[in-house]
């Protein structure tokens, strides 16, 4: 069957996944299964609402989504899906809020970014388009390479979402209407300088991240900026390279040294707590005092560099083109001993970090170099581009979820505050998220979305997608919406799957 709505188009499947079912089956399953097929759906009641408002579903990126969504491993083979044809390829990642008044109406709706700068607000029950904001630069853009994949943000109050387009600016727009309030921009030189990184928030200030584009044509530098949500006003900026200078560099050749993009898919990891924000950045120069290439950098809120850790390859890093800040930083809940992240890059190496001593010692940021934990082979051994999952079970075991272009790997902590290889899988995927005690990793290139269980990598089910580039999942409300599409392709449509419980 198909429905068009606002300029969408949606298309319903009926689908069996590849689930394997137990050999018996519970009364309530048969029950559910029975409703399912007299065309009776499931009680709303029985699925917990939910709200998803950011990247990795909160400002720490933990990926570690609600503890009930609804989803089981026993209700897996049940999804229908929902295919909505959009105006555009959202190569990042949805947001998305439950219960939200739009048209005279109470609805769960999902917001996403296309790569050209429409912000779309979905309902997610019957796929139309509910608002549609556009850019003036939007008519300009369109099937050019200058893009972002910028995933959105929404205000903690509900009313507003924060959003990026490939023209430089941020907007704030209302989620009942798209109407903007505010935009701001945050680069001199849009054509260079790309927002590529998830927007955040934290202490009421928005967080945005620079990199450059591919091929990183000079002059541009990374930048972190900071904006207050209700004004639009700029309060703070870091620079990765130059960083004595402390306002956007304008034009960014007036710094005299290029790149050290940050572009990991989390744009900024925020430490619960402190509020201190962890950053990656790319290839570029490095010296310990103003340039910062291939590094992790811990700021404070107020974006002054508190310290560092940077790889003793760093030269080689740069050279090569093996980019550290090819993801961000992923922190771990505290086990035994100090608080720890985990680091990956382009090289398929993970460095464990201790967050107190980065670079070895509790000394401020500096030229010294190396000081990590423990070095350990990521999947593959190939380029890490997704943003790993932690995640702690109901035993207290914790774990980290890592994936690439060469599979999945589940590493726990050990008491001895080390990884090691819990389980690992020849499909790879996008950045991974857990949600309801499941383990929902995108193969972008066989184009399926695989469902584990996380402890022991089982896999319970392989949905049907489409390829794509960056784009992973979010799963709420007794529903998975995954964006699918490469922006490389330079496209003005594409397509937004929503797999969902029947009646949901």
């Amino acid at each position: 069957m198909s429905q068009t709505g606002l300029g969408s188009q949606v298309r319903a499947d009926g689908y069996a996944a590849h689930v394997r079912l137990p050999r018996l089956l519970t009364l309530l399953t048969a029950l559910c299964a029975w409703s399912s097929l007299s065309g009776l759906s499931v009680s709303r009641a029985a699925i917990p609402s939910g709200d998803w408002t950011t990247f990795d579903y909160s400002a720490q990126r933990s990926g570690a989504g609600p503890v009930r969504t609804g989803i089981t491993a026993g209700n897996l083979h049940r999804l229908r899906r929902l295919v909505v044809r959009i105006p555009g390829t959202v190569d990042s990642s949805a947001v998305e809020l439950a219960g939200v008044r739009i048209g005279g109406a109470v609805r769960d709706i999902g917001i996403v970014t296309t790569s050209y700068g429409r912000t779309l607000a979905l309902d997610l029950k019957s796929g139309r388009i509910l608002w549609d904001f556009s850019p003036p630069s939007v008519g300009r853009l369109q099937g050019g390479p200058q893009v972002t994949t910028a995933s959105p943000v929404i205000d903690p109050n509900r009313r507003y979402v924060y959003v990026a387009s490939p023209d430089g600016f941020v907007h704030k727009l209302a989620v009942a209407s798209g109407r903007q309030l505010w935009k701001t921009r945050v680069t001199f030189d849009a054509q260079r300088e790309k927002l590529a990184g998830a927007l955040n928030i934290a202490d009421g200030e928005l967080i945005v991240v620079t990199n450059g584009y591919d091929g990183d044509a000079p002059p541009y530098q990374g930048h972190v900026v900071t904006i207050r949500l209700g004004s639009g006003r700029i309060t703070h900026v870091f620079n990765a390279l130059c960083s004595n200078i402390t306002t956007l560099i304008d034009p960014p050749s007036k710094c005299g040294a290029s790149d050290a993009g940050i572009w990991g898919r989390p744009g900024s990891v925020v430490q619960p707590g402190t509020g201190d924000i962890l950053i990656a950045t790319g290839n570029g120069p490095f010296n310990g005092r103003t340039n910062w290439g291939d590094s992790v950098l811990e700021l404070s809120p107020s974006l002054r560099l508190l310290h560092n850790w940077t790889p003793a390859d760093q030269a080689q890093l740069n050279s090569g083109d093996m980019d550290l800040g090819s993801t961000e930083p992923a922190l771990l809940p505290i086990l035994h001993g100090p608080p720890l992240a985990v680091q990956g890059g382009k090289t398929g190496i993970l460095s464990l970090l201790n967050l107190n001593r980065l670079d070895g010692r509790r000394a401020p940021a500096a030229a010294r170099l190396g000081g990590a934990l423990q070095s350990i082979a990521g999947p593959g051994r190939t380029d890490i581009f997704s943003q790993p999952a932690v995640w702690r079970s109901s035993d207290g075991r914790i774990f980290v979820y890592v994936t690439s272009g060469a599979g999945t790997s589940a590493y726990q902590l050990t008491s001895g505050n080390r990884l090691r290889v819990a389980w690992q899988s020849d499909q790879g995927g996008t950045s991974p998220v857990l949600a309801g005690g499941l383990l929902y990793v995108y193969n972008e290139n066989q184009g399926v979305l695989n469902v584990y269980r996380p402890v022991s990598g089982r896999v319970l089910a392989t949905l049907p997608a489409a390829p794509g580039h960056w784009n992973s999942p979010i799963v709420v409300g007794g529903r998975i919406i995954l964006p699918v599409g490469n922006d490389n392709d330079h496209l003005s449509t594409g397509e937004v799957m929503i797999y969902h419980l029947p009646g949901v």
